[in-house]
């Protein structure tokens, strides 16, 4: 596995009790929500992501942490979601929650209910201002219109729908349980109910799909979508059936030249619809960028509660001063156990070093169109800026005179034509930043 692999497999996606956070009494609840509402230390904030492990059935593609119920016991699932949400963000010490994501799995199976209680735990540990964004992800089938106005009272403000195609062969093919149809009438429904506020995910790079193909589909998708697209290339994941299928020579394995192509036809069909790439692979018009997902690409502080879920934070709680890449019980059934027994199923926990979260802001930073500012990097390395790391480089130099990259005044970011090919990019940048670092140590220990 290369140096890149390893940094992603660490990424989205000692057990003790921590006791509740104790709020203001009620009179002065008040008045303490108006001193949050002041700017916070990055470390007293963080997005908050919530698990919800099933599904209705696995689609051909999807290795995710996901079970199929049997005799699911919502209640205690709920309660369970309410105590680890309890017990790491008090951990955390976060004071308020940036945004919220329900993701899985499938969330829009989960009791509306189960949703409004983990945001009312939410609102009573930490400030939770009014309009924050609040993310449910959403299969056609399981989000009819009267579903989705229950969650919508329990406190959802976003919905992530994953439509995937509105062609019904590839929807087959991926093993999906709803049809174009279903799809067609999902997206309308929540277009009512969260206008400006609905987003699509599509998969490009099927097996049989052509470059014509996909564009016929991605036009169609336009004409009927609300402000907001996220596109993502197939992966063949290891002990998938669509892997199995592929592998053994019962699927076509589709050339990544014309994946390539599919790619870069649709971010210019895209931006020539009104939409703004503001990451490798979301697309918004009129503003409607994920608030959430924004925390993930900037290398703020994350808290994942439920099931497999991931986190980044300082857990201040214990006394500790550096980031905690954690990572909860993945089988529910045991998680839930581990949570009743110790207040949170938190089954592995890593320190990171200053070098770790320094590639992945550089890893993430620059999936976006603005990249990393000067002053964001100065936030994780106070006195290595980015010109130290990256100013003398000839490599780098040869991709901004290639104009793949730039590095100037703003800060470190991908031309329209780096940010296509930015896995090839990292290799050379997380290398040389390695060295910097390397250098820069061996000259502070000279010292």
């Amino acid at each position: 596995m290369g140096a890149l692999d390893k940094l992603r497999t660490g990424l989205p996606a000692g057990l003790r009790v921590v006791r509740p956070p104790l709020l203001p009494p009620p009179e002065n609840r008040d008045t303490a929500q108006l001193h949050l509402q002041r700017p916070l230390a990055p470390e007293a904030q963080a997005a908050l992501y919530v698990h919800w492990p099933y599904c209705e059935k696995r689609c051909s593609y999807c290795n995710f942490n996901k079970y199929i119920p049997r005799n699911l016991d919502e209640q205690r699932m709920r309660n369970c979601l309410i105590q680890e949400a309890q017990t790491l963000i008090q951990l955390s010490g976060t004071h308020r929650i940036t945004s919220v994501f329900f993701g899985g799995g499938t969330p829009s199976l989960a009791n509306p209910l189960t949703i409004g209680a983990v945001l009312d735990t939410i609102s009573q540990c930490a400030y939770l201002a009014e309009g924050t964004e609040v993310t449910l992800e959403a299969n056609p089938t399981s989000a009819d219109s009267s579903c989705l106005a229950k969650f919508q009272k329990a406190g959802v403000n976003r919905l992530s729908i994953g439509i995937q195609s509105l062609n019904d062969t590839e929807l087959k093919l991926l093993g999906r349980n709803h049809t174009a149809c279903d799809a067609l009438r999902t997206l309308e429904e929540a277009k009512k109910l969260f206008p400006g506020h609905t987003s699509i995910d599509l998969i490009f790079g099927l097996p049989g799909q052509t470059t014509a193909s996909w564009v016929q589909g991605l036009e169609e998708s336009l004409a009927v979508c609300d402000d907001h697209i996220s596109l993502y290339q197939l992966t063949l994941e290891r002990g998938t059936s669509l892997f199995k299928q592929v592998h053994q020579g019962f699927l076509p394995m589709l050339d990544l030249d014309v994946v390539s192509e599919m790619y870069e036809h649709a971010r210019h069909i895209l931006q020539n619809s009104g939409f703004h790439q503001y990451e490798v692979s979301n697309f918004a018009r009129n503003g409607a960028l994920s608030t959430h997902n924004l925390s993930y690409w900037q290398g703020n502080q994350y808290i994942g509660i439920g099931p497999g879920a991931h986190g980044r934070f300082v857990p201040l709680g214990d006394g500790k001063i550096h980031r905690e890449a954690r990572i909860q019980t993945l089988e529910p059934d045991v998680w839930m156990k581990e949570v009743l027994a110790f207040g949170h199923g938190t089954r592995k926990q890593t320190e990171l070093g200053k070098l770790d979260v320094l590639e992945e802001v550089l890893m993430l930073g620059l999936r976006t169109d603005t990249g990393i500012t000067h002053q964001h990097w100065l936030q994780f390395a106070p006195n290595f800026s980015l010109w130290d790391v990256f100013g003398e480089s000839e490599e780098v130099k040869d991709l901004e005179e290639h104009s793949l990259l730039l590095l100037d005044n703003r800060g470190l970011r991908c031309s329209w034509k780096g940010l296509a090919v930015l896995d090839s990019l990292l290799l050379t940048l997380l290398n040389q930043l390695q060295q910097a670092w390397m250098k820069r140590e061996k000259t502070f220990n000279q010292t």
